[in-house]
């Protein structure tokens, strides 16, 4: 113990220098876990964003596209599937529920979904939750919203306001329905899913603000106020995608075929948990590079602690002469460099855990912002903690390095003065 304290006090005599190689490890032991842990919550927060649905259709493209923008919000259909095919594939034998998915319009940068009632009764997320209304109830008129839980904290709405949908999907929009404004008469409650961003309209909603409009923009002369848009058929010819539930899991692939060969159009059948699977398989050689540099960060932090206490080594020679001379052995002169390394690669450690955290704290609403992923803020896991143990024990490896040199220094050398 006493030596450890003399460890300790001879870092605090060469503070500045120590301070530098703490926070140097510091930051590298932050992107090592910071790595680890977004690589495991963001693979979390995406399986758990859906839940009991069989299968996902939309226009032919690939299976992770689809997932990407009907459920994640992320990027956009190559196509729409026409109403009748919805419907042909709705009423099948061995489809149990659907729910239609409407996007490409959006309210300050959070994206508008057009669905129907069946949305809020099928939808399930987290192993199988069910959506829940923290205020009001779902949209039962043309012009009704429901909003998710981070809409209303971010733009501070409540029920009874109204709100102006763009079209597309910008966080600036220079098209906006102004002339048909909605009414929040839902609030969910907080899902940790792109739910929370997303405002939620009816069918016939997103119909009604597009009467009157070609080729993505409204015909010149064609203008159609609310009232009158309710006197039109509001029925869909298009959505963007639909969610399907079976009656038994087993007719999934037979379902799949169906529509994945449905002669009418080209549609495409994904299995959400086989196209999460292959997202993560188009990532894993990201993750893996992402993960060998920061373990290299780790490394050159290290190296960098035993080039500074090599270098002061020489420097520090007399000191060690002089502890020698007053009864210090040479495995008490070891034991004082392995203490420092020790010392150092620990405060480092909680260091860098603190900065972990400071820093998920700021990024986690940008995150969320951007990519619609809720990162939860949790203690270090098993696996971070081995990480933590394997990083201070390589620092101590590599302070066997040094405590060897000073052991290897004798009483007279130290006390010679070379000139």
């Amino acid at each position: 113990m006493h030596i450890l304290t003399l460890a300790i006090k001879s870092m605090l005599n060469r503070k500045f220098t120590i301070a530098l190689t703490i926070f140097s490890i510091a930051l590298s032991i932050m992107l090592l876990l910071g790595v680890e842990r977004l690589r495991n919550d963001a693979r979390e927060s995406f399986a758990n964003t859906i839940s009991g649905t069989d299968l996902i259709v939309g226009a032919r493209s690939g299976p992770v596209q689809l997932l990407l923008y009907s459920v994640f919000r992320i990027g956009n259909p190559t196509n729409n599937i026409s109403w009748k095919s919805y419907e042909e594939i709705k009423d099948q034998r061995l489809v149990a529920w659907t729910v239609p998915l409407s996007l490409g319009d959006s309210h300050h940068g959070f994206r508008v979904l057009g669905t129907n009632l069946d949305y809020f009764r099928h939808y399930h997320y987290g192993g199988g939750l069910a959506l829940e209304f923290a205020k009001g109830a779902p949209f039962a008129d043309v012009y009704d919203a429901v909003i998710g839980a981070d809409v209303a904290k971010e733009l501070n709405y409540n029920l009874g306001q109204e709100v102006v949908l763009a079209h597309g999907t910008g966080e600036v929009s220079f098209v906006r329905h102004d002339d048909k404004p909605f009414r929040i008469v839902g609030i969910l409650s907080k899902t940790g899913t792109p739910v929370d961003r997303t405002v939620h309209v009816s069918l016939e909603g997103i119909e009604a603000i597009h009467t009157g409009w070609e080729n993505g923009a409204p015909r010149p002369g064609a203008h159609i106020d609310a009232e009158q848009a309710r006197q039109i058929n509001l029925q869909p010819k298009t959505i963007t995608a639909a969610l399907v539930g079976l009656k038994s899991r087993l007719a999934a692939f037979r379902v799949q075929r169906f529509i994945n060969e449905y002669p009418k159009e080209p549609l495409l059948a994904a299995l959400p948990g086989v196209a999460l699977q292959e997202l993560w398989d188009t990532m894993a050689i990201a993750q893996q590079v992402l993960l060998a540099i920061s373990v290299l960060v780790v490394l050159v932090g290290i190296s960098g602690m035993m080039t500074a206490m090599l270098t002061s080594l020489n420097e520090r020679r007399r000191e060690m002469a002089v502890l020698r001379s007053v009864g210090a052995r040479p495995w008490h002169i070891f034991i004082l460099f392995v203490g420092e390394a020790g010392a150092v690669m620990s405060i480092a450690s909680a260091v860098g855990v603190a900065a972990l955290y400071v820093t998920q704290l700021i990024a986690r609403p940008i995150i969320q912002t951007q990519l619609g992923l809720f990162l939860p803020i949790h203690s270090p896991s098993t696996h971070e903690f081995m990480l933590i143990a394997a990083a201070v024990g390589a620092g101590l490896l590599v302070g066997l390095i040094p405590a060897y040199r000073a052991y290897r220094y004798s009483l007279s050398d130290g006390m010679t003065i070379r000139l």
